[in-house]
């Protein structure tokens, strides 16, 4: 994969819905002559409460999409899907797969002083442990502590990351962090770094946010160097594809996206 056909295709990022734009937005700043095709499943957010199986099949689907648009790798930028899928599509496909659970996890070891590490995310996602295992993967003898919100995505999805519904909701969730002596918090889930200023207002400035979004940028950067597929354009051409209702994802994508989001085309599954 060393022609310049294939070393300029776009880069595949997926995601439940708008959670992964905030990967998708880490890639573009880091790898501003990449394309990217990004696709939302805002059809069928959230993942979180779904069954395994499910967002395999979900998964296998999208990935099955974005390969027809020629993509050269493919970003999982939604933890339920990375927790659930990435070894069955890291497997079957012909091109690299990335996910988010393995940046996330070592930068939240990185970043820990005292080897108390928290963990917010989708039911799904706590409960596959693919966190706990990541985290202890890299530093066995950390301490982690693991609470699902299954809330927050839908409150995202609506727009409300501000509203006072939702500090009501994320209070009730970090209320037993807040007690416990966490000093990191990885953010598992893609929305959840649009709620970072309401988060960190929570839990107090003396805890880390650990949002997956920049290392996987990072990973995905050293992955197409090792490949020898990174682009040699200095601009890329980005393409949002969302599966039911484009004006909410443009409303919502542009509010946090600035222009970089002008249309929203639609792709439905059955």
């Amino acid at each position: 994969m060393s022609s310049t056909a294939s070393r300029d295709a776009p880069i595949g990022i997926f995601d439940s819905g708008l959670g992964g734009l905030t990967v998708a937005h880490a890639v573009m700043r880091h790898l501003p002559g990449e394309s990217l095709v990004y696709f939302g499943d805002t059809a069928r957010v959230p993942y979180g409460p779904k069954s395994p199986e499910t967002v395999r099949r979900y998964s296998q689907e999208i990935a099955a999409f974005l390969l027809e648009q020629g993509v050269k790798a493919i970003v999982v930028a939604c933890n339920t899907a990375t927790a659930h899928a990435l070894p069955l599509l890291a497997e079957t496909l012909p091109v690299p797969v990335l996910g988010v659970v393995g940046p996330g996890a070592r930068a939240a070891v990185r970043a820990t002083r005292t080897g108390h590490i928290g963990v917010i995310g989708t039911a799904g996602t706590i409960r596959s442990q693919a966190y706990v295992r990541a985290i202890h993967a890299e530093a066995p003898h950390m301490i982690v502590t693991a609470t699902a919100c299954p809330l927050l995505v839908p409150l995202v999805e609506e727009g409300w990351t501000n509203h006072e519904v939702t500090h009501l909701v994320a209070r009730e969730y970090l209320d037993p962090f807040l007690k416990d002596e966490i000093d990191t918090l990885v953010l598992g889930c893609t929305h959840y770094p649009l709620l970072k200023p309401l988060i960190g207002e929570i839990i107090g400035r003396r805890v880390r946010l650990i949002d997956s979004a920049e290392e996987t940028a990072l990973d995905t950067g050293r992955l197409l160097a090792d490949r020898d597929i990174a682009t040699t354009a200095a601009i890329g051409s980005y393409r949002f594809i969302a599966s039911d209702d484009p004006q909410q994802f443009l409303k919502l994508g542009q509010r946090f996206f600035g222009d970089a989001i002008e249309h929203v085309e639609v792709r439905t599954f059955g």
